[in-house]
């Protein structure tokens, strides 16, 4: 898969930088406008070699042989916009005679929406068209220009001469937001360009962030990642935004006005709305936009609240800048709100019971089967997931600093005793001395699921372990059933679920990875911290892009080889690029946390 990126367009192409098979297509808001994009070129040309400049470009060069000498050269040149597509085709005859080459394109679209392409839903019966009416009246249409001849471009190329084609595809929608965006110079000078290794990782992380950028009109917010999750999501973008501090603020000042400004006003079971409560994603595909689905605003996440409160207390800490606590301070006092209205039978701990129209599970791991106990039992809600009350524990004492820096001792001692309450409570509902590492969650009945998992890690990070706990909790997450050389194990490999193909049951995520990383740095541990970062950093030396994967599978690492690969995984991957930048602070000592 070879992903382009630039704003609110995208493009999935195979390796031949063609759109094929699905899900290869030209994306933008929630659709894919073109499912087949195909050149036709002369016949004999062979690609050497694609080359992606920056996520916004693709260069290939494809020849054709006469004999051992080269005949002719295509240089492709395919650059994506906002809404736009610009193709360039600069033929050289290397020979020393005459040529005429003929050029054609295939292109069709179908317009279904993300959740149809994916397969989550049947798509329409309908025929492949350039435009498109949606049920809701919103008109979106491709549109070649200039448009090329039905029989397709012939060239006359004199001996050793040239010949150039050019056309645009406009992928038009009225549902674009204003605004724009920092250009990649721009970007990247806000940054460090690292050293050694680290520099190339480090570059294709920055470019990947940059890219990942959507336009709201409160500024900058990363997509959550390529083919499925170019959106706006609560969760991610809050990591992301904090990974990137203290360089990138202007994306959490984006991440954080957003997410503010959509925040839960009412109780609507259907998108699992709450007064108060962060949002999950926003889509605004055509299932979406008529309410097929509940994700055109969807809340089904327990954590996103909390790490909103923990992203602007991070934001204060690192800048000393109290205008964006000011001015956002209604939203962080109905979060907190919202925190301890979350406590759904009063033990003092954050719980999710899905609705039933999103998300079943609604914590990091979100795949239905990610909560089970150590016979196998999938976990009955509601669901206190542990890493979850870390983020809550966090979010008080993030709180607690916006009050004081107010000058509102008061207030502030308030929080920090529900802070040091939700503390005891992670110690004494989720500690497994026997384990000797935290509950992976609490079932609807309190009872532990006692399972070894790379949660804790999470608690880690969040401050919410004691350290008279921190050795042992340490050991237990580098042992054998969790660290595989590449990174925690989402599940430990002796549990009844582990498998390490599973999406979040045994594979390894480089994000929860190096929020451990950033645990042990806080924790005093850099040994050990510095030990995962260079972890992480070989498993991005591994990958033939320099990234590092949303997940690989959970095997043990083996000389000499890479991990084995997760077959549907984003690439780029917001939160995965934005670790790159969290583990190279954390090493160069910029951020303790």
């Amino acid at each position: 898969m070879v992903p382009l990126k630039e704003d609110d367009t995208y493009l999935v192409l195979n390796e031949r930088g063609f759109a094929e098979e699905p899900p290869e297509g030209f994306y933008r808001h929630d659709t894919r406008f073109l499912s087949r994009y195909r050149l036709l070129l002369p016949e004999g040309l062979t690609l050497l070699h694609t080359h992606v400049p920056r996520p916004d470009q693709l260069v290939q060069d494809w020849a054709r042989f006469r004999g051992a000498d080269g005949e002719v050269l295509l240089r492709r040149h395919l650059q994506v916009y906002r809404g736009k597509v610009a193709e360039h085709l600069r033929f050289q005859n290397l020979s020393q005679e005459a040529l005429s080459l003929r050029v054609g394109l295939e292109i069709s679209g179908d317009f279904l929406d993300l959740f149809e392409a994916r397969g989550w839903h049947t798509p329409p019966s309908r025929p492949p068209s350039l435009e498109h009416r949606a049920a809701d009246g919103i008109e979106q249409r491709a549109v070649l220009r200039p448009l090329p001849p039905p029989q397709g471009f012939t060239l006359h190329l004199p001996p050793k001469g040239e010949g150039e084609l050019a056309w645009e595809v406009l992928l038009e929608s009225p549902l674009a937001s204003p605004g724009t965006l920092p250009d990649y110079e721009t970007f990247l000078r806000a940054f460090p360009r690292g050293e050694g290794p680290w520099q190339s990782i480090l570059r294709q992380a920055l470019l990947d962030l940059r890219a990942l950028l959507l336009t709201t009109p409160e500024g900058p917010v990363p997509a959550a990642g390529i083919p499925w999750f170019v959106a706006p999501f609560g969760r991610d973008s809050l990591l992301t935004a904090f990974m990137l501090l203290p360089w990138g603020k202007e994306v959490a000042q984006g991440v954080l006005r957003y997410l503010a400004w959509r925040q839960g006003v009412v109780v609507d079971p259907f998108r699992e709305e709450e007064p108060g409560k962060i949002l999950h994603e926003v889509r605004i595909g055509e299932l979406s936009r008529m309410g097929q689905v509940p994700f055109a605003r969807y809340y089904g996440t327990v954590d996103a609240t909390p790490l909103f409160l923990v992203l602007l207390g991070r934001y204060l800490d690192l800048t000393g800048e109290l205008a964006l606590v000011r001015e956002l301070r209604p939203n962080w006092e109905a979060a907190l709100a919202w925190l301890e209205a979350a406590d759904q039978d009063g033990d003092g701990l954050l719980e999710f019971t899905p609705s039933g129209s999103g998300l079943a599970v609604q914590s990091w791991k979100d795949s239905h089967d990610s909560m089970s106990h150590a016979d196998g039992r999938l976990a009955e809600p509601p669901l206190a997931v542990s890493e979850v009350q870390g983020y809550a524990y966090a979010a008080h004492r993030a709180a607690a600093a916006f009050y004081r820096a107010l000058g509102e001792e008061a207030k502030a001692q308030a929080q920090e005793k529900r802070a040091q309450e939700l503390f005891r409570l992670i110690q004494e509902r989720f500690w497994l001395e026997e384990l000797a590492t935290y509950a992976l969650a609490l079932d609807r009945n309190k009872e532990p699921l006692r399972v070894k998992s790379s949660d804790p890690g999470h608690l880690l990070w969040s401050g919410a372990v004691p350290p008279e706990r921190v050795p042992a909790l340490v050991a237990t997450l580098f042992s054998e059933e969790l660290w595989s050389g590449w990174g925690l194990r989402t599940l430990g490999s002796r549990e009844r679920r582990y498998n390490p193909l599973s999406y979040h049951n045994g594979s390894v995520w480089p994000h929860d990875t190096a929020l451990f990383a950033g645990g042990l740095f806080r924790y005093g541990l850099r040994e050990e911290g510095e030990r995962v970062a260079q972890a992480l950093l070989d498993l991005a030396l591994s990958q033939p892009d320099r990234r590092l994967p949303e997940l690989v599978g959970g095997f043990p690492r083996e000389e000499g080889l890479p991990p084995v690969p997760y077959p549907v995984a984003c690439r780029p991957q917001a939160w995965d690029a934005a670790s790159v930048v969290y583990l190279y602070a954390l090493v160069q000592g910029v951020r303790d946390w």
